[in-house]
């Protein structure tokens, strides 16, 4: 695992590689037409990863980021990293 990521990133990153992997079984068992429940099932279970994904990424922007955004007097940076967590929330909600 890459060391110059954060802790969340690191994660985040092995929740992306399992559903990569998993995404490869997908498209094998589409291909040779197995049964719908089953591939339902495998759909979810890399939904879930890159959902788990996206929390950990967000926690750890919220952490770092956005926190030193906020602590700062710079009201045009903090007013970007709201609009930005504004538009990722909105965007995970779809």
């Amino acid at each position: 695992m890459q060391t110059n990521l954060s802790q969340n990133k690191q994660k985040a990153l092995l929740n992306a590689k399992k559903a990569y992997t998993s995404l490869g079984r997908i498209v094998k068992t589409l291909e040779e037409n197995k049964y719908c429940v089953d591939i339902m099932q495998q759909n979810l279970s890399v939904i879930g990863l890159l959902k788990s994904a996206n929390n950990l990424l967000l926690e750890g922007h919220l952490q770092s980021c956005f926190k030193n955004a906020i602590m700062s007097k710079d009201e045009k940076k903090q007013e970007e990293k709201i609009q930005e967590i504004i538009r990722v929330t909105k965007l995970s909600q779809k």
